[in-house]
């Protein structure tokens, strides 16, 4: 029997603000425990909230990023649920009327080619604190710094038919939240979380199967597990007749196993009901239209421009618009005088294995598009050019200067190539005795032995004339 699986998935992004959704309590990363906290983090009698505008300003523009009607009233709304790390007894969402709905995205998709996701909605909540189960023997300690901080939740269609599916669509919606700058979307600081909803029905059935919601997933690569393993999992239980229960499960990524956490709740387990202290959330639709005017140019516009404007190959355009620091140094480099198909390589090849280790760009882009007119006029090959940009890094000399420096910049002179291709063919009779006799293809070789012989100053398309006619 064929099976075939359905997924969606609930991110939950939080937003670059300095401070939290409804406090004046800061928003920080790796402070010691329960730091940044104040009396409405902690949920004390009379504090009220506040919402974050610039909170309000980065969700719509995620929305906007992700193609989704941005309303001009949403609600805010208390959904109830009693753990340790939730002080106030509720959590101030979004439910009824969130700020955002029906955006779609378009993912390369490995198994079905292009295909789109769904958006269904972009509500703004704010988060809850961190039970931690490792810092004390037997009991579980709670960090309220996290408590109050703003999060957009990002809720996809059940569009996903498989795992890569999940992470081509995770990978674009990261891509598109960062180039619009509203967060790093770190799953290892925790700005970026995901779960997975999964679930299996037999192909060509219109219906959905019993679905699970997959957590604990902390990277691209554990939510591509997570979701093989649940899967098959539930064949398996379907296959031997079982049924599958709506549960939430926690995937273990050292054991490669999820497990069942909790039964899971449905909506009116959460008893929502508006926030009687904040009033609903009203935009101006001129607003809107500015923070949809004022986002940069998103990836795959990036993409087709780099290809169009540029002549670049469909790879080269979707790696250098990966990252958009990536994409902003090559174009300033080729706006510094660099032909694109050279600066696009030097990129790819030396620049991104630098700044993916760093994040940083040690050699600015008109120092590199220097360099790239070095090779491109002959004065220093692509090897030795590679010698000139380690040096780069750690000096501020001109590239030029470097290549003289370093005795690089390449010969032309025929009487110097001469003399360098007259000892080569002295030194091999034999190879010159079978190019003579037809071998026309070693003509590589005697090349390569001439850049050998001048230590790799000569001129590669200087040698093969001298050659030739010394040859005849």
């Amino acid at each position: 029997m064929t099976w075939e699986c359905v997924i969606g998935l609930e991110v939950h992004v939080q937003l670059g603000t300095n401070t939290k959704m409804f406090c004046a309590a800061a928003n920080s990363y790796g402070e010691p425990p329960n730091t940044l906290v104040d009396p409405y983090t902690l949920g004390l009698p009379g504090a009220l909230p506040v919402p974050n505008a610039e909170a309000v300003r980065l969700g719509t523009r995620a929305a906007l990023a992700l193609g989704c009607t941005v309303h001009p009233v949403s609600i805010f709304a208390r959904k109830h649920y009693f753990y340790p790390d939730l002080p106030k007894g509720y959590q101030i969402s979004q439910f009824e009327e969130p700020l955002a709905t029906k955006g779609a995205v378009t993912i390369e998709s490995p198994e079905r080619g292009r295909i789109s996701i769904g958006v269904t909605r972009l509500h703004l909540e704010e988060d809850a604190g961190k039970s931690l189960h490792d810092r004390l023997p037997g009991r579980t300690a709670v960090d309220l710094n996290r408590a109050g901080v703003p999060l957009a939740e990002i809720v996809s269609e059940p569009d996903m038919r498989s795992a890569a599916e999940a992470r081509a669509y995770l990978t674009l919606l990261r891509q598109l939240l960062v180039y619009a700058g509203v967060s790093e979307c770190s799953m290892e600081k925790g700005t970026l979380r995901v779960d997975a909803n999964v679930s299996v029905r037999k192909a060509g059935d219109p219906n959905f199967g019993t679905k699970t919601e997959v957590k604990n997933l902390n990277s691209f690569a554990n939510v591509e597990r997570a979701i093989e393993v649940e899967r098959e999992r539930q064949i398996a239980i379907l296959e031997q007749g079982g049924r599958i229960h709506q549960e939430t499960r926690l995937f273990n990524a050292n054991t490669g196993a999820t497990k069942a956490l909790r039964s899971k709740e449905e909506s009116h387990d959460y008893r929502y009901f508006p926030d009687p202290d904040l009033p609903p959330l009203v935009l101006d639709p001129l607003w809107i239209d500015e923070q949809r005017a004022t986002l940069p140019e998103l990836p795959e516009a990036k993409r087709a421009r780099f290809a169009s404007e540029h002549g670049l190959p469909a790879y080269h355009a979707a790696t250098l618009t990966l990252e958009q620091p990536v994409a902003e140094f090559f174009e300033q480099t080729v706006k510094a005088g660099a032909e694109p198909k050279a600066a696009a390589d030097w990129v790819l090849e030396t620049v991104l294995t630098v700044y993916n280790e760093s994040g940083t760009f040690p050699v600015t882009p008109g120092r590199l598009a220097a360099l790239v007119g070095l090779v491109k006029d002959g004065t220093v090959s692509k090897q030795a050019a590679k010698q000139v940009y380690a040096e780069l890094v750690t000096t501020t000399e001109a590239p030029r200067a470097i290549a003289d420096r370093l005795g690089l910049v390449q010969v032309s002179d025929t009487g110097a190539l001469g003399k360098w291709v007259d000892e080569v063919l002295a030194a091999h009779p034999s190879e010159v005795a079978r190019f003579k006799g037809g071998e026309v293809k070693l003509i590589g070789f005697l090349v390569g032995q001439v850049m050998k012989k001048s230590g790799g100053k000569a001129d590669p398309k200087a040698v093969q004339p001298v050659l030739q006619e010394k040859l005849r």
